[in-house]
């Protein structure tokens, strides 16, 4: 079970994001393919890890955040400019601070995709603490 510094989470939680799909969104843009009218997969995936986030980060105490470790989606449909794109992820296991998220996506017209987003519930400061550590290599290069 999950650590009850983290009381307010809970099986089932939920949270959606939407986005009218333009331009900046598409495949052209992010050099993943030469369909400038519609969506990109990256900007997919990006959408249900903002919807993941969002469904638990503003339950957490202070200096809390969540951070991703893995993403498996199937963009099973295509979307035109123009179009929007609602995105939901729903919470769906809880193993200490690992959090796995179930995600839809759909536009006007059905389903476009799927997938679960695996999180990591960390304290802020010790896993920037981290990352200091872990890039002192370059700082070293730098002098």
């Amino acid at each position: 079970m999950l650590s009850k510094k983290f009381p307010e989470l809970r099986i089932g939680l939920s949270a959606s994001v939407q986005k009218l799909i333009t331009r900046e969104d598409t495949a052209l843009n992010f050099g993943s393919g030469a369909l400038k009218e519609l969506l990109a997969t990256p900007t997919l995936t990006a959408l249900m890890i903002e919807a993941s986030v969002k469904a638990v980060d503003p339950l957490l105490p202070d200096r809390y955040i969540t951070v991703g470790k893995n993403v498996s989606i199937t963009h099973s449909h295509p979307t035109a400019s123009g179009m929007t794109v609602t995105v939901t992820a729903t919470l769906k296991e809880i193993n200490r601070n690992r959090l796995l998220f179930q995600i839809d996506a759909f536009d006007e017209l059905g389903p476009i995709g799927s997938g679960s987003h695996e999180r990591y519930i960390v304290d802020y400061d010790a896993f920037m603490d981290k990352v200091k550590e872990r890039c002192k290599p370059l700082e070293a290069k730098v002098k």
